[in-house]
């Protein structure tokens, strides 16, 4: 049968990537387990294809490796060949990579060390970091397609602005990661690459938009990397395959170099921001190395606010917020919520229950922002090509008007989302609370073509608020997470919550899934949210498990 017309372009973006891959670190076919393994993280340590110590290198973070390049304990050479050939083995069994970057990012290392052997300094605060880049954050002299077939020949003309800043930091860039058709899914999937798998149940999606960063994260094929988020982009995928994301206030980081169909739509604003494999640290690594080069000098949409250094603090008030008022949240995600609670209280934090306000609303006003022109830009660009849309990506598309919003209604509708903010801020402030633990979804990660619901991440984002990922150190468990009491006689509120409350059938459905927890902070207290989330983790670490969990 001949390809389609649209096939033969998509094909393109596929050979670029196969012609990338380091062939001399692909894992033979039968040294990879078979297809019917769900849970694949433990295959670096027992394929045999990276040595112990390059096993040990990918297992430290970002601000651990730093720490050993400085004392020349490691090399920027060895580190980014040994979290090459985990990210080779990784894309081999989670399909996460869209084009690797093996020879520039090599010798981008040996200039660094050649650096460090001359000067006894490192380069910047990211010397020698491997990080892993969403495919739609142009590289020069790359191509940048953004999840679209008819973008598959368009190459960029030089690097995305944040990339330069980290390039001067001292980074490593190494893989670019898949991205799903439209940018506008909890999911990972388009017509180029394909499906990207999550590496601790390949039968669930690792999240989207962000979703190759997230793969990447949970198979620890780089220490940071580089996710967007505009509804939970960043967030999802972090809390779906178990590691750390932010997502900063926006116009904060700077987005100039992110191809997006819709230039110049700002009814909702999206940002750019770190996920990470191992430490909240990193993702403040991060951030400090990108905001004390005083991007805002150059970029002028920028808020000139330098990364301030925050000292964490226990004298603080956390609100949960146990449902949305919308959709009933999973049994394993309430488990991990009650022992946030149990632990923070008994560490001395106080904790109080947050009362959602007008989330439904909220979702409303925000549901047609981001498609104020009735997603005509997405379909002309599927059109353009001949690609078909996916379920997701008609599903996302549906959430905005039938036909484009005149300039009075979307006028209406940007006073009513600044009016909702206010109102919520208001609330933030008057209730006394500075941080808000919440799901960052119904559930933990969804199995595939079924990731609906947006509104957990997506209300921060309507609202402004800096938001952070990490993980709850609890995965689910049959016996734990089963469906009684309560939970087995629930009736839902409403369809949406009928819909995804039915998708939680057993435990044994999302077996082995790691379960994240997000917090939010105050509009622009990014550094503050940071530290609260650092405070939230280490006392959730502290002492024996509590009972139930």
């Amino acid at each position: 049968m001949s390809l389609q017309p649209w096939e033969r372009q998509a094909q393109k973006g596929r050979d670029i990537l196969q012609n990338s891959v380091p062939k001399q670190w692909l894992l033979p076919e039968d040294k990879l387990p078979p297809a019917s393994q769900k849970d694949v993280t433990d295959v670096p340590v027992q394929c045999g294809l990276l040595s112990e110590h390059e096993v040990a290198i990918t297992n430290l973070s970002a601000t651990q490796l730093v720490a050993e390049m400085g004392q020349g304990k490691l090399s920027a050479e060895e580190v980014v060949i040994a979290f090459l050939k985990r990210s080779v083995l990784g894309h081999q069994l989670l399909n996460f990579a869209t084009e690797f970057l093996a020879d520039e990012a090599i010798s981008r290392a040996k200039e660094l060390d050649d650096y460090y052997k001359k000067t006894g300094k490192l380069v910047g605060p990211l010397h020698g970091v491997p990080i892993s880049v969403k495919e739609h954050v142009a590289i020069k002299n790359k191509t940048c397609n953004t999840g679209y077939v008819a973008w598959v020949d368009q190459v960029a003309s030089e690097d995305a602005y944040l990339l330069q800043l980290l390039h001067k930091a001292g980074a490593v860039f190494h893989v670019r990661t898949n991205q799903p058709q439209s940018l506008m899914h909890l999911c990972c999937e388009n017509n180029i690459t394909g499906k990207t798998l999550n590496p601790f149940n390949r039968t669930l999606t690792p999240g989207g938009s962000s979703g190759g960063e997230g793969a990447a994260a949970g198979f620890r094929c780089s220490p940071l990397g580089i996710g967007t988020d505009i509804g939970g982009s960043i967030r999802a995928p972090a809390a779906f395959c178990g590691g750390y994301g932010f997502k900063p206030t926006a116009l904060r980081n700077p987005m100039a170099g992110c191809r997006v169909a819709c230039l110049g739509q700002e009814t909702i604003l999206g940002v750019i921001g770190p996920l990470g494999s191992s430490s909240l640290d990193d993702l403040e690594l991060f951030q400090r190395a990108v905001l004390d080069q005083e991007p805002w000098e150059t970029d002028t949409s920028l808020v000139p606010l330098p990364w301030k250094r925050v000292t964490p603090t226990r004298d603080i008030t956390i609100a949960i917020m146990w449902d949305d008022g919308c959709v009933r949240p999973h049994p394993p995600v309430t488990r991990a919520l009650r022992l946030a609670k149990e632990k923070l209280s008994a560490a001395g934090i106080t904790v109080v229950d947050w009362e959602p306000y007008k989330h439904q609303y909220g979702w409303d006003i925000l549901s047609k922002l981001y498609y104020p022109d009735g997603a005509s830009l997405q379909r002309k660009m599927l059109q353009e090509s001949g690609e078909p849309a996916l379920p997701l990506s008609e599903w996302a598309f549906s959430y905005g008007p039938k036909t484009p919003l005149t300039h009075p209604e979307a006028w209406v509708l940007q006073f009513q989302r600044t009016m909702y903010r206010a109102e919520y801020h208001g609330l933030i402030k008057s209730r006394g609370v500075d941080f808000i633990i919440s799901p960052a979804y119904p559930g933990v990660a969804a199995v595939y073509g079924e990731s609906h619901y947006w509104h957990y991440t997506a209300i921060w984002n309507l609202l402004d608020l800096p938001a952070v990922i990490f993980p709850s150190g609890l995965h689910v468990d049959p016996k734990l997470d089963a469906l009684n009491g309560e939970d087995e006689s629930y009736k839902p509120r409403n369809e949406i919550d009928e819909r995804e409350w039915k998708k939680y059938q057993s435990p044994e459905r999302y077996e082995g899934a790691p379960i994240g927890l997000q917090i939010a902070g105050r509009h622009f207290k990014d550094e503050e949210t940071l530290a609260a989330a650092k405070i939230v983790e280490d006392i959730m670490k502290e002492g024996a498990p509590v009972s139930g969990h």
